[in-house]
């Protein structure tokens, strides 16, 4: 594909991942529309967070090619187009919230005055106003989460990957989450997320379903209801597993 020919924010053509015998994500075809939600759903091992790191660069391929914004990965020039919020936590313990939002805001180029307005939304929209300064180590599992959400979020990239951002939220603060994920949406910006909560599949635009490192059905949620009969995303993955697995027996 010839550099910035794509229309997609994410095109990915027969993506391999190899763990030495291990297939962690296996040819796995995906575009990802400009200024859409799109949800990578599956279990635990299905190759969701390892998707997420090759998209990043994180990862080398072991096949296959993928392209940001229409330009091949790895890629420094896209680094900063991307917003990575790591399933693991991924922030400096020994630093504040504030300290922490500030150095990631400082890698990519923001001001003081931008990172003290971004930093105050941002805290407010997480519901962090009150731990500003306090130590990232002294906070919760939860709380850590979120400050990680916050620190991809400030640069106000135009792709957001986010591995389990709703891990450890309680549900009042995860419909917020999803609240805040629809108003980005609206500015244009485009949201990868991973989830193995079936329920939050129905706030995407789209959704793929991802069992043993391939991409076992994708499409909108209520088209992919339509398709297995059912009448909850749970019972469609269930479907679609089990007619992968007849597949592979044949």
């Amino acid at each position: 594909m010839n550099e910035g020919a794509s229309g997609y924010m994410i095109e990915a053509h027969g993506l391999v991942k190899r763990y030495g015998k291990f297939t962690a994500v296996d040819h796995l075809d995906l575009q990802v529309n400009k200024g859409e939600i799109y949800g990578l759903l599956g279990p635990n091992g299905a190759g969701k967070t390892t998707t997420i790191k090759v998209l990043c660069g994180l990862l080398k391929l072991s096949g296959g090619e993928a392209y940001v914004n229409g330009k091949p990965i790895p890629d420094r020039r896209i680094a900063a187009q991307i917003g990575y919020m790591p399933q693991e936590t991924a922030l400096y313990l020994g630093l504040t919230v504030h300290q922490n939002m500030a150095f990631f805001g400082e890698i990519f180029g923001l001001t003081k005055r931008e990172i003290g307005e971004r930093e105050r939304d941002l805290l407010e929209f997480i519901n962090l106003s009150g731990w500003r300064d306090e130590m990232v180590g002294n906070l919760s599992g939860g709380m850590k989460h979120r400050v990680s959400l916050a620190c991809a979020l400030i640069h106000m990239p135009p792709l957001l990957l986010l591995d389990e951002p709703t891990v450890g939220v309680d549900p009042e603060l995860r419909v917020s989450f999803w609240d805040y994920f629809n108003d980005i949406k609206s500015q244009g910006r485009t949201i990868v997320i991973t989830t193995h909560y079936m329920d939050e599949a129905g706030h995407c635009d789209r959704i793929g379903f991802m069992h043993n490192g391939l991409l076992i059905a994708e499409g909108e949620p209520g088209e992919l209801l339509v398709m297995t009969g059912t009448d909850n995303l749970e019972d469609a993955f269930m479907s679609f597993s089990a007619s992968d697995r007849k597949g592979a027996e044949q």
